[in-house]
């Protein structure tokens, strides 16, 4: 008999998530929905829906949304990029993932943010591929030696060249999304392929208050239509751009989330959609959106709950920090947050790696925050019962000379027990004083250094990767970009393939 419990975080009460869905469910269908996108509004009007066409509002029934949530998947399989290992996306699973789309990285010499170019996010991505408490990839940092129009596609670039890991992404436009479903087809071998084994989550934000802009909404529908699970990230302020109480937040969420998964259902009948989020307590003194705060780490908790009820996989913005630097406050934030993700069962987690209200990316906070995300993966293991009898056979003979280190038993249990931590200073004063007295943003540094230096890259087969760089180049010379950064591997440059 297995007496291991998992523990579990609930912050509301059946009841509770059941008027917030009701009055979600009220919005819909009274106040209605902006949907700025025209292909959209013809999939509403096609299910009978009312459409406001002057002002493009739409008016969602209940049933609709019923008939939508038992179409979509409660479990979503996702696969690397061999398309051999299996992620499952639901239940109580639990997956963390660097945050996405940060505009600056920490230069951990001189302690400042500066912009990323391809080097950085070449750098991020493989000490992300090698960080096994992070199980997804993510196209964490904005390359600033490339076009804006085109960075969207080019971190999928990267990251498919040199992580085997799935990987969350999304689009910053319309026209951006057919180059980077071809190089996703392209990996997969076939567009069947890729709809059977997925490798990338796409992110799509609605804009608060209930509006889904035209960019975002024809990423649900393309996503849904390939077969390319759609994350829904609603992103309220409390006070600001949603109502100030959790609760009335949580209604807004729920309305807006339900309106995708409806778009992503209409395209696509069984397409799969993960219900997820970046909201945010809005801190009225300061004019900032804290993604550390407790409130906001509630209202991520609550919400996974209702979607939870409502049988459908999951994500949050969680285990990130509004911290500067690598200091007490960017540990504390991490860490409050992650466990509590693991706690509440959330699928998806990103945010490891990331600082400044989600905007500013660092490695050696990444090494960190994956040595916390282990952590988060020990507690949910639960306390295990190893052996029967638990300990009584331990003690017999027992003397008080008698001592556990040199049992078979320990040296049996202790590493399935324990987690070891490379960066969490464990040593006594005197020892850390005779290694120069590190910090631990030091030691994170010298770290992910020395996982670069000592892994090759996962890169591509040769024959694919030339497919991907077409692809790419075609993107960039569309958008009147006439070749692509060379690409360096560690401290020696070296062009993969000329442009």
């Amino acid at each position: 008999m297995n007496l291991t419990i998992r523990p579990k975080l609930e912050l509301l009460k059946k009841e509770l998530i059941e008027k917030i869905i009701e009055e979600a469910y009220i919005i819909l269908e009274k106040q209605g929905v902006y949907v700025e996108n025209i292909e959209a509004l013809e999939l509403f009007k096609e299910a009978g829906i009312r459409v406001d066409d002057e002002t493009q509002r739409v008016f969602i029934t209940s049933q609709l949304v019923e008939d939508s949530l038992s179409s979509t998947p409660s479990v979503i399989k996702l696969y690397d990029r061999s398309g051999d290992k299996e992620f499952i996306v639901g239940e109580d699973e639990v997956h963390f993932d660097p945050g996405s789309t940060a505009v600056t990285i920490i230069d951990h010499k001189t302690q400042e943010q500066r912009k990323a170019l391809t080097e950085d996010l070449v750098k991020f991505t493989r000490l992300t591929d090698c960080l096994d408490h992070l199980h997804f990839q993510s196209t964490g940092i904005i390359s600033s030696d490339v076009p804006e129009i085109i960075s969207d596609s080019y971190r999928l670039y990267i990251c498919l060249q040199f992580s085997e890991k799935p990987i969350v992404t999304g689009t910053f436009r319309v026209e951006g999304f057919k180059p980077m479903k071809d190089m996703l087809v392209a990996v997969r071998g076939s567009e069947k392929a890729l709809e059977e084994r997925p490798l990338a989550i796409f992110d799509a934000c609605p804009s608060p208050a209930l509006k889904w802009s035209n960019l975002t909404t024809q990423s649900l529908i393309d996503c849904a239509r390939a077969g390319i699970p759609s994350e829904l990230i609603s992103m309220g302020m409390t006070g600001a751009t949603s109502p100030v109480t959790i609760a009335g937040t949580l209604v807004q969420h729920v309305a807006e989330n339900l309106c995708g998964l409806v778009i992503c259902q209409l395209a696509k009948k069984g397409a799969p959609v993960i219900f997820g989020g970046s909201p945010s307590s809005f801190d009225m003194r300061k004019g900032t959106t804290p993604m550390g705060a407790i409130e906001t780490m509630m209202i991520d908790s609550a919400y996974a709950q209702i979607a939870k009820h409502l049988n459908l996989p999951t994500h949050a913005y969680m285990g990130l920090s509004d911290a500067k630097i690598n200091d007490s406050q960017a540990g504390l934030e991490t860490g409050i947050g992650a466990v509590l993700a693991a706690l509440s069962g959330i699928n998806v987690i990103s945010g490891p790696g990331m600082m400044d209200f989600e905007s500013c990316q660092s490695l050696e906070k990444l090494v960190i925050d994956n040595e916390i995300c282990g952590m988060a993966y020990r507690l949910i293991e639960g306390i295990s019962q190893r052996e029967d009898p638990i300990a009584t056979n331990l003690f017999d003979g027992f003397t008080k000379e008698t001592q556990f280190l040199s049992m078979p038993h320990t040296r049996k249990w202790y590493r399935q027990e324990h987690i070891f931590p490379r960066v969490i200073d464990r040593d006594t004063y005197d020892y850390w004083v005779s290694l120069g007295k590190k910090s631990m943003d030091d030691r994170a540094s010298e770290e992910a250094e020395k996982i670069l230096r000592e892994n090759s890259p996962s890169l591509l087969d040769k024959n694919i990767f030339q497919e991907l760089h077409k692809i790419m180049l075609s993107d960039a010379r569309n958008n009147s970009f006439s070749a692509l950064p060379e690409i360096k591997i560690g401290s020696s440059p070296k062009e993969l393939i000329g442009s």
